[in-house]
Formats: C-alpha cells, sequence, structure tokens
C-alpha cells in the first residue's frame, strides 16, 4: 500500500532567505519529510510517492544524493561514481516515486496527477509538515470497517491561551489555561480509496472542494485521534519540534 506525501506547496510562512524546502526543514538532523515518512515505514508502508510543485528539485537531489549523504563511503576523486559504502541503511528498502505536479496546482490537482501511480485499491495521503504518534495500522482498521471513500484523521487542538468565565458582576467562575478546542481539525494521516480519484475534477481544491463534495454524497469519515499530533508551518514550531526531539521524550518516534 502506497504513501502520498504532499510536496508542492510554497510554504511562504517558514521560508526565510535562500531557496529553503518546508519539507526539508531538519528536525534533529533530519528533514521533517523523513520523519514522516519513518511514521508509516516502521508500520511496514515504504512505497511512496511525492507529488512536486514549488523547488521540488531540492526534494529530488536529496533522495538522489541520499546514500552519499547518510552512510560512510569510500572512493577515489576521480571516479566517484565506483564508491563503496560501508555500514547498513534503514531506508535500502525505501521505493520513492517523484512526479512533478505543476508549481501553482491545488492538492486536489496533485492528486489527480499521481493517480496514474497508484497501483492498488487505496493509499495513505499525508501533508509533508506533520507529525503523530497516530496508529497506522487502527486507521486502516477503522477506514476499512466503514467501507466509505475517504478518512480524514481528526485532532482537537488546544487553545493558546487562558480561557476565563465570568458573570455579570466580573466573578471568575471557571478558568482553563490550554483548553482543548470544541472542535477537530483534519490533520492528514488520510486513507484514500482509488475509486474515488475518478471523481477529481481537474484544478478542484482537496479540502475546499473535494471534501466539500465527499460530505455531500455521504463519503467522508473521520478517525479521531487523541495522541500526539503537531504541524510546522512556521519557524517557532520548527523550534519547538527541535526541541522536542533534543529532549529525548519524542511522542511520533515509534522506530
Amino acid at each position: 500500500m502506497q504513501t502520498v506525501i504532499f510536496c508542492g506547496g510554497k510554504g511562504t510562512r517558514i521560508r526565510g532567505s535562500g531557496p529553503q524546502k518546508k519539507e526539508l526543514v531538519e528536525i534533529g538532523d533530519r528533514p521533517i519529510l523523513w520523519h514522516v515518512m519513518k511514521i508509516f515505514a516502521t508500520h511496514g508502508y515504504q512505497d511512496f510517492v511525492l507529488p512536486l510543485g514549488y523547488r521540488g528539485d531540492l526534494i529530488r537531489r536529496y533522495f538522489l544524493e541520499y546514500e552519499w549523504m547518510n552512510r560512510d563511503l569510500c572512493f577515489r576523486l576521480g571516479t566517484p561514481e565506483d564508491a563503496t559504502y560501508e555500514g547498513e541503511n534503514d531506508e535500502s528498502d525505501w521505493q520513492v516515486t517523484l512526479i512533478d505536479t505543476g508549481l501553482e496546482s491545488s492538492k486536489g490537482e496533485r492528486v489527480r496527477r499521481i493517480a496514474p501511480h497508484i497501483t492498488g485499491e487505496r493509499f495513505f495521503l499525508t501533508y509533508g509538515d506533520g507529525v503523530t504518534d497516530v496508529d497506522v495500522a487502527d486507521l486502516l482498521q477503522f477506514h476499512r470497517s466503514h467501507g466509505k471513500w475517504v478518512t480524514v484523521t481528526g485532532y482537537r487542538p488546544v487553545y493558546n491561551l487562558g480561557v476565563v468565565e465570568a458573570d455579570a458582576e466580573g466573578h471568575v467562575t471557571a478558568y482553563r489555561q490550554y483548553p482543548p478546542l470544541d472542535h477537530w481539525i483534519n490533520v492528514g494521516f488520510m486513507v484514500v480509496e482509488r475509486a474515488a480519484l475518478d471523481r477529481l475534477e481537474p484544478g478542484m481544491d482537496w479540502e475546499s472542494g473535494f471534501f466539500v463534495w465527499l460530505v455531500g454524497v455521504g463519503q467522508l469519515m473521520m478517525y479521531q485521534h487523541t495522541g500526539f499530533w503537531c504541524k510546522m508551518d512556521t519557524f517557532k514550531e520548527a523550534q519547538e519540534l527541535n526541541e522536542i526531539w533534543e529532549s529525548g521524550n519524542v511522542p511520533w518516534k515509534t522506530w
């Protein structure tokens, strides 16, 4: 079963100086994209399809140079193509398919364009900037149990301020610091039936277009995740994830 990971966005909220790519921002000493892939690979899903767009060349280069950059090697400077590698690489069995899906394409259009590369009845689909300790096996079992076309993973984020409740005179009746919000948000880690791709119209947005249509025809379900999830949209969030990694208590590290 394949895993599709969105990698085509511009990531404008995290870009600083230079041609950086959000999915390649490092948590620890590995890009966040690697962390997302590792979550699925740990559950036995090692076949990845990456729809590329903005600065897709950086992602191509990362994977083409992966062996060179992550293993010990020995070679003569005049013949680097004859390099011999030492040690093991836990990712050697990963299969990575890189597809150019256009610079300005919507997410729905990116999914539509990778459709010819989907080989099974269903596939995982997620974003390249969010990590979680979701039970991938349980998610898949839930999806299979209801028989609908698409399952999203829902998560209730916490409000990042203290919430005060008071009566008309100003007497505080309750105070909650960082309470969970009442609504669920889509955090990716989706399961999509191959048949659903036939309903995607050219240029349709994945969330605001296709999801709305799926709701209308009763084909969208939500898997409730109450564990850990964190996205990386900003430099501050990247710092926070690095702090978690450095602490040694890393919820999404199941490998």
